[in-house]
Parts: C-alpha cells; sequence; structure tokens
C-alpha cells in the first residue's frame, strides 16, 4: 500500500467521532464528504473502500441505521416504471449485493441531473455493488452508496444484520 493511501486511511479513521471508534463490536461508518466507507471492530479498522454516494437532491441520508436486509443477486425494480432487472450483468445497476440499512416512506420529488422524478411509496437506501465503476468516488446516485462489485461482495461477508451502520456528512 502507498504510503498517500495509509495517510487518507489513517486520516479517514481520525475524522470519526471518538465515540464511535470506541464501540466495542463491529461496525460500519460511511464518511459521505469524503467518500469512503469503514468497517470498524473493536476500534480497529477492519476494512475501508471508496464509494459513490447521492447527488445533490438526491442526497445519502445521514444518521444511525442498523443493517436491515442483505440479498446475494439482487433485483432491481426501477422506482418510477417498475420495470424489474433480474439478471446479473451490466443492465442490473445494483450488482452483485446488496445491504439495506434505511427505509423512508416519504417519497421523492426531484431532479436528477437528466429529468425531474417523483416516486410515490417507500424507498429503500443501501450498498450495493455498481457495473458502472467509474461511478464510484462521485457524488451521483439516487441515495444509494455504490462500491466496487469485489468490495461490496466482502462488505457483505464481514455485516450482519442489526449491525449499525453511522453515515456522517
Amino acid at each position: 500500500m502507498r504510503a498517500a493511501s495509509i495517510d487518507s486511511l489513517l486520516q479517514a479513521v481520525a475524522s470519526v467521532p471518538a465515540d464511535l471508534r470506541s464501540l466495542p463490536e463491529r461496525h460500519i461508518v460511511m464518511l459521505r464528504g469524503s467518500r469512503r466507507l469503514l468497517l470498524l471492530d473493536q476500534g480497529s479498522l477492519r476494512a475501508a473502500f471508496p464509494v459513490a454516494v447521492g447527488m445533490p437532491g438526491w442526497d445519502t441520508p445521514t444518521g444511525r441505521f442498523k443493517v436491515l436486509e442483505k440479498i446475494k443477486k439482487p433485483i432491481w425494480v426501477h422506482p418510477v416504471t417498475g420495470q424489474r432487472v433480474e439478471e446479473q450483468g451490466p443492465d442490473n445497476p445494483l450488482g452483485s449485493h446488496w445491504i439495506a440499512f434505511h427505509k423512508d416512506c416519504l417519497g421523492r420529488d426531484a431532479h436528477d441531473g437528466d429529468r425531474w422524478i417523483t416516486i410515490k411509496g417507500c424507498t429503500t437506501t443501501g450498498f450495493h455493488g455498481t457495473p458502472h465503476r467509474w461511478t464510484v468516488g462521485r457524488a451521483i446516485s439516487h441515495g444509494c452508496v455504490r462500491l466496487y462489485n469485489e468490495d461490496v461482495k466482502s462488505l457483505y461477508r464481514q455485516v450482519s444484520l442489526g449491525m449499525r451502520v453511522t453515515v456522517l456528512p
């Protein structure tokens, strides 16, 4: 690992509030502003991954959450048209794994840079893979947190239902 990478990881961990760094259990801390996900275990860094986060108007929610659901080979359902993408591959925006951590039933009504989107009913925010590797590291999603498929697969193996997730600004 390059020195710059080690320095940036040390800075990322140091930016986590002390109460979160000192938790005795394994948990996820997502640093939305620096687009990095940290998996901490008993105060030690277990893993770190670059991520893509929600674009302005579709911001990834901040706060304290829990892992609600884990799915291998997730099916993506278009939130407006209801179109389903069940196959894994370049047409499935969820990639290889899905880890839900937030459910919102207020609906959404915002522009995504291309068009105005109105979503009625509940939406779920989570960590997932992406067939579009170029998006990781950007604020480009509709609120979810995108990881490289190999990274979300690793994260999936290390998290459990009910695990604490904290998303910091």
